[in-house]
Order: structure tokens, then sequence, then C-alpha cells
């Protein structure tokens, strides 16, 4: 998941007023006469303009628009895995230069926050979603028209690195438009969910177009149907970034606006925040590259799903396409579970911390309970597909078995997640992330590269045992970051404490 840069980078200091006025004083907007001061701030507590004073339902509205962009894009990745064989067929090209559509896919998503930031910064949160969604819907058109492989892979790529600049500024709308402690906390993990709930789902919707339709385009055609309508469903909405409010405000009063850097070098600090400071961090930073390496291990599995799903639906139980994506929902029913866990936790658990601490923030580590639980999750769930999915056991075991993984590798991500953005504050929380969303990325690129030769080679009782050891081995990670996070984060120069 990427997470918008604006909604984390340390807040700019108050502007050196442009006058030494004082509102006392006689003057056009007060100050001395002739003089005016730079819009800075809302003009008070229930400004109007403030996303945080809209009312409830416009609120809600412009939460739900993030949701659903997040749900379709993410929903691009796993609606293809039904129609890997059938592109490799068409083409004559192998299963692994099909499975690229996928990969390359996963890579462009990866990009959102270099994409996503710069137009966030420049011209505001809105933009975002009416520039990039249009640009995704037109490549996912030229995939779904592609004549050759090189096309249709390189269109993938296109269509995701546009298309994911929108899931990118989700948290910034949120925090744009609700208070962390008065509904924007339920707001951002809802909208987390639907980046889960979209690939969970894809297989399902991917697999009864292909039984339907028997043609790999309308994954293509089905993608743009779901997609589409966001548009207009967009268009009426209203800008949310505080600094495009007050800068559009000033322009339209004809006084300075907030101070800004010059273009160049803020494409350059945001170009560091999004890319090489998170290079940076993933190697010098434990904390950053022990959650790094966890998620985009469960992320690399849940896309190695993808294929492997497939290939042991239809090899032992002689399932169809549509049936495949069936057993899918397994997955999808963790993904709420984890949601309703995490949920639990945070209004039980950690909301009885920040009594207790109060008028302090808990530690971070009081975080990681949620992902503390979710690590089992992940090798209960692989050891159990992997020895129940054969022909003398009925298919629901292998099916429940996605529940606990679902569960496992949600529960991870929003614990560990909100644990990389207690630790490393407004100033580095955001580079934090994106280094997390790079690695993972790349393992779910990686992962379905080999997950057919695996199964074939080690059998699929070894193969998923393979992983569900290694999910084995990470296991005490959260539970070593919250015995030993206090000393990690005093030992870091970009740590809160």
């Amino acid at each position: 998941m990427a997470i918008d840069v604006a909604a984390h980078v340390k807040q700019e200091p108050p502007a050196i007023p442009l006058t030494d006025s004082n509102p006392s004083l006689p003057g056009p907007l007060g100050g001395i006469p002739g003089k005016v001061d730079a819009i800075t701030d809302w003009d008070g507590p229930d400004d109007p303009a403030n996303p945080k004073n809209w009312s409830l339902g416009l609120r809600i509205y412009h939460t739900t628009l993030p949701a659903l962009y997040g749900f379709s894009v993410s929903l691009g990745t796993s609606i293809y895995a039904a129609g890997v064989f059938a592109v490799a067929e068409e083409f004559q090209v192998s299963l692994s230069v099909s499975l690229l559509g996928l990969s390359l896919y996963a890579l462009g998503l990866a990009l959102g926050p270099v994409v996503g930031a710069p137009i966030s910064e420049t011209q505001g949160r809105k933009a975002v979603y009416l520039i990039t969604l249009p640009i995704f819907l037109l490549f996912t058109a030229g995939a779904g028209l592609s004549r050759n492989i090189e096309s249709f892979i390189i269109l993938r790529f296109l269509s995701a690195t546009f298309g994911s600049p929108a899931l990118a500024v989700g948290a910034g709308t949120v925090a744009d438009i609700w208070d962390m402690e008065h509904g924007g906390g339920l707001a951002t993990v809802l909208i987390t969910s639907t980046f889960f709930l979209g690939p969970s789902l894809g297989p399902l919707i991917g697999g009864y177009t292909i039984q339907t339709r028997g043609d790999w385009r309308w994954l293509m055609w089905v993608l743009l149907l779901i997609a589409g309508p966001i548009g207009l469903i967009a268009l009426p909405s209203r800008e949310t970034s505080k600094k495009i409010i007050l800068a559009r405000r000033a322009k339209e009063r004809g006084v300075p606006g907030p101070p800004k850097p010059p273009p160049a070098a803020a494409l350059k600090m945001l170009l560091v925040i999004t890319l090489g400071r998170p290079l940076k961090m993933l190697v010098s930073e434990p904390i950053v590259m022990s959650w790094a390496l966890y998620h985009a291990f469960v992320f690399g599995v849940l896309f190695a799903f993808f294929e492997s799903y497939p290939y042991v639906f239809a090899k032992v139980y002689g399932f169809t396409s549509g049936q495949t994506g069936l057993a899918f929902l397994g997955i999808f029913i963790g993904t709420l579970f984890a949601v309703i866990t995490f949920g639990i936790i945070d209004k039980t658990i950690y909301q009885k911390k920040k009594v207790a601490c109060a008028p302090e923030k808990p530690p971070p580590e009081e975080r990681l309970y949620t992902s503390m639980l979710g690590a089992f999750g992940i090798p209960i769930a692989l050891f159990w597909f992997g020895w129940t999915a054969r022909s003398d056991v009925h298919y629901l075991s292998p099916i429940a078995a996605g529940i606990p993984f679902g569960w496992g590798v949600v529960t991870l991500f929003l614990g560990g997640i909100t644990f990389l953005l207690d630790t490393y504050g407004a100033m580095y929380g955001a580079s934090a992330v994106a280094a997390n969303g790079l690695l993972r990325y790349a393992f779910g690129a990686g992962f379905p590269l080999f997950t057919i030769q695996m199964y074939e080679k080690l059998g699929i009782a070894w193969a998923t045992s393979l992983l569900a050891f290694i999910g084995l081995a990470l296991l005490p990670i959260p539970f070593v970051l919250y015995k030993f996070g206090p000393a990690l984060r005093a030992r870091s120069r970009m740590t809160m404490t």
C-alpha cells in the first residue's frame, strides 16, 4: 500500500509575516496601512472551507472516492490471473512471459508515490484523481486491444503506474477531512482494507468472466466497467488539500499565499522523500528493513496464490476458472475479520494505553499487538492449505485455510504500518512506508514468476510448506521489535524518540 507523502511530511513552521502587521492597527486587512498579511492558515476553527468542517455526508463521499479507486486499481492485479494461460496460448509465448502481465502491473503500483506526490503537492488531491484515472482507463483499454505480447505487457505496466497515484493519496485525503481521534482512524483502516479486498475478489470476477466469455480481453473490459464510473462519481468532488485551498483563496483575495519553495527544489524534495530516502532507510534502519521484509514476503505469497490456486484446485479438484475464483473467498473473509480485529484491539487495548500514558502518546510498540496475533495466521494457513489440498480431503478445507491467511496478511500490515508511522513520525514516516511499498510490490512482482515451477518440482504439500517455514522464521519479528524497539529507536537519527 502506498501512502500519500503530503499526509506525513513534516508540517512547515508558521510563515514569517511579510509585514510588521498588528491586527489592532488600522488597515484593509489589519496591520500596517497599505500592507496585507499572507494567508497561511484557516480563517478560524469554523472556517467552512476547511474540509474537517464539511457536512458528514460530504466527508463520507470524499472518503468513499479513494476507497473505490483503491479497490478498482488493486482489482487489476488479480483479475488477470484467470487469463494468464489464455494470453500465453493466443500470443504463443511461455507461461513465464505471460505472467509478466501480472508482475509488471505490481511493479507499476510501486511507483504511486513517485507519480502522485508531485501532482498532489502542486495541483491538489482532486487533480490526482481526475488526471490519473482516465489515463489508467486508456492504458487498460489499450491492453485489451493489444495484438502482441510486448504491447500488452507494456500497457499493463503503464496502466498500473497511472492507477497507483490514486492509491497513494488516499491516506492524505483522509487526513484532510477527518481528525484521527474522530473517524480518521476508522476511515484509514477502511481505505486500506480495499487494497486487499480488490485482489481477493479479482480471481472470482476474472474466473467467471473467462468462463462465460471465453476471451481474456473481457478481463480488461470488466475492469473498465468497474473503474470507469468512478471517474464520473468523482467529477463533483472538491479539493481537500489545505495548501491548495489556501493558495486559491489567496489568489482570489489578491494577497500572498502560503510560502512554497521553488518548483525545482520542491520536486527534488519529493523525489528524495518518495524514492531516495526510502531506499536509504531500507538498508540503514533495522525497523524499516525488518517490516519491509516481512510485509514483502506475505505480499509475495498472496501474489503467488494467484497462480497456485488455479494450479491446485484445477489439478486436484477439477475446478473451472469460475470455481477457482470462488476459492479465494476464504482470503476475502479473512480480510474482513482482520479489519474487525484491528478495530477491536485499537478501541480496547490501545485506548487503555493512551489513557494510561496521557498526555503523552503511547510508545509505538503498543501498535504491535495486532501484528503479534496475525503473525501466527500465516504459517498456520500455509501448512493447513499445503497438507489438505488432496483429493481425499474435501475442497472446503483448503478453501477455509485462506481465512487465517487473509486475516494474517492484513493484521500484519495494519499493525506494522501504524507502528512505522508512530515510530518515524511526520518527518520520516512517509519514507518508511514508501520503503515498505517498494519492497512489497517487488516481491509481489517476483513470486508469481516461479510459483508454478516450484509446485511442479516440490509438489503441493512441500512447496506450500516451504513458504510456511519461511513464515515461521519471520514470525518473531513483531515480538522482537516490541522488546527491543525502544533501543533501536534510541539509536536512530530518524525516529521520533
